[in-house]
């Protein structure tokens, strides 16, 4: 029995010789070189089981030949697929390496402050403080040299009058011939309309009437009211004699052919214009002013309708106790 044993084991360790050539000879095979492997080691045949073998240690060698057999040839392949798994396993490695060198260099660079820092911020404000400043003493001494430079500019001759008014020849309304002549020496009432003026004329020429009696009566200064006619073809003398009578006694009333007409508005710069003419009823438009002119018949001042009866009063009495200083 011991025997046998002995003899078991001899051609175990033949066969774990024979095997471990085998397993040299592939690994060496996926390698390149020049130099060749010798493979009679490979050739070495089992040994084949003499009968002798208890049946018992006969099944129980054949199994561990088998487990080893089976162990044997399978260790090529996983010795090939460790390298590859192990290059995964070595690729990932050196992709987590650089990740976390990128991540640690990225760490370990100081972080850049924002475009605009405290320094940057305060030289800002001081340049624009400076800038505010500095534009603000200019305009200050800009407006200093407008105001003395008007304080020592000495008052020069007028710049001259406007050019309203001037010579004219037309019938007052008792028919006589009348010119600008005729009203010197007297301060004077200008006012242009027409008979026929349904509501603007008459408002105006009532203003006008009680404004003479109140400059009379506060500034003792006597006005010339004189009412000069657009509408020559219907406003005749008679016409003109029996309208003015409705306002004022002192009225005076001017009227003349279309030409003088033409010719008088035009010196006041009055305008006026013939407008939805029917038949023989129509209206004139017309500018609404009333002029004063001083006793030499040179324009003074105008007043529109917006003034009341007190301010054209004060407005004409101011006017004359302005030029007589």
């Amino acid at each position: 029995m011991a025997t046998a044993i002995w003899r078991n084991a001899s051609r175990l360790r033949s066969f774990n010789r024979c095997l471990y050539a085998r397993s040299l000879s592939q690994f060496r095979s996926s390698i390149p070189s020049s130099t060749t492997t010798p493979h009679s080691l490979c050739a070495l045949s089992l040994p084949s089981f003499p009968p002798v073998i208890p049946v018992g240690a006969e099944f129980k060698s054949l199994g561990i030949y088998g487990r080893f057999l089976s162990n044997s040839t399978a260790t090529p392949t996983e010795n090939q697929e460790k390298p590859s798994s192990s290059s995964k396993t070595n690729s990932e490695e050196t992709q987590n390496t650089g990740g976390s060198q990128q991540s640690s260099g990225s760490e370990g660079k100081p972080v850049r402050g924002g475009p605009v820092s405290w320094l940057s911020f305060l030289l800002l404000l001081a340049t624009g403080i400076g800038i505010i400043f500095y534009y603000d003493n200019l305009k200050k001494r800009h407006i200093e040299e407008i105001s003395n430079a008007s304080k020592a500019v000495k008052e020069g001759p007028s710049a001259g009058k406007a050019a309203i008014g001037g010579p004219f020849n037309l019938v007052n309304h008792d028919g006589k011939r009348v010119t600008e002549k005729d009203f010197k020496g007297k301060w004077t009432l200008v006012y242009f309309g027409f008979t026929h003026c349904p509501d603007i004329c008459p408002d105006e020429l009532l203003k006008l009437a009680a404004a003479i009696d109140k400059i009379k009566e506060k500034g003792g200064i006597d006005i010339v009211p004189v009412f000069i006619s657009v509408d020559p073809e219907r406003d005749t003398v008679e016409q003109v004699r029996e309208y003015v009578k409705e306002f004022h006694p002192n009225l005076v009333g001017l009227t003349g052919t279309p030409d003088e007409i033409k010719k008088v508005a035009r010196a006041y710069r009055v305008y006026y214009m013939k407008t939805a003419e029917e038949d023989s009823d129509y209206l004139v438009d017309h500018s609404i002013v009333m002029y004063l002119m001083d006793p030499n018949m040179e324009f003074v001042k105008f007043f529109g309708k917006n003034n009341d009866v007190n301010s054209l009063t004060d407005g004409v009495i101011k006017e004359i106790s302005q030029r007589k200083k």
